[in-house]
């Protein structure tokens, strides 16, 4: 048996594997803390459904995992930016509010760089739990992705490119 045989979870992590999830728990810290300065900004519903589930249900169990991942491999953690407090949407000056189609084009995008992500950490990944686990994320990134997509069209925010009819 090789070092690379056996259960994955006593393989070593190779370099490329120890920076992406370095890089990536460092770059959720702060999506988790944009989210919470977005939901403050929120003045539609759905859309504060949305962000509030896709922080705690999807960005936070991503940052728990990955955290996990290079503690128990003895790898120090990134800084985390301090949470932010929660505000009325009210009390935040008009001229420096996002607004809601803003809002979720941002996290669209965020929500894409973040698939992106997940296929090249899987396929650079030797370790099965590794590739396994962004596959997970990548499934779950796309579910969100579908839900925004909706929410966005049924609010008429998406502004497409020229269409093709005939």
């Amino acid at each position: 048996m090789g070092i690379l045989s056996g259960n994955p979870k006593e393989e070593p992590l190779h370099s490329g594997e120890v920076f992406h999830l370095w890089t990536h728990l460092q770059a959720t810290k702060g999506l988790l803390v944009t989210l919470q300065v977005l939901i403050n900004h929120t003045g539609d519903n759905d859309l504060k459904i949305l962000l509030g589930d896709l922080k705690d249900n999807c960005i936070k169990q991503e940052e728990q995992q990955v955290e996990a991942i290079l503690k128990e491999s003895g790898i120090r953690l990134p800084p985390a930016p301090p949470d932010r407090p929660n505000v009325e949407l009210q009390d935040i000056p008009a001229g420096a509010r996002f607004n809601d189609p803003e809002i979720a084009a941002m996290v669209a995008k965020e929500i894409a760089a973040g698939m992106v992500l997940s296929s090249s950490i899987m396929g650079l990944s030797i370790r099965e739990d590794i590739a396994e686990m962004y596959g997970e994320f990548h499934v779950q990134k796309t579910e969100y992705a579908g839900k925004l997509l909706k929410i966005n069209k049924e609010k008429g925010w998406i502004v497409p490119p020229p269409l093709m009819a005939k």
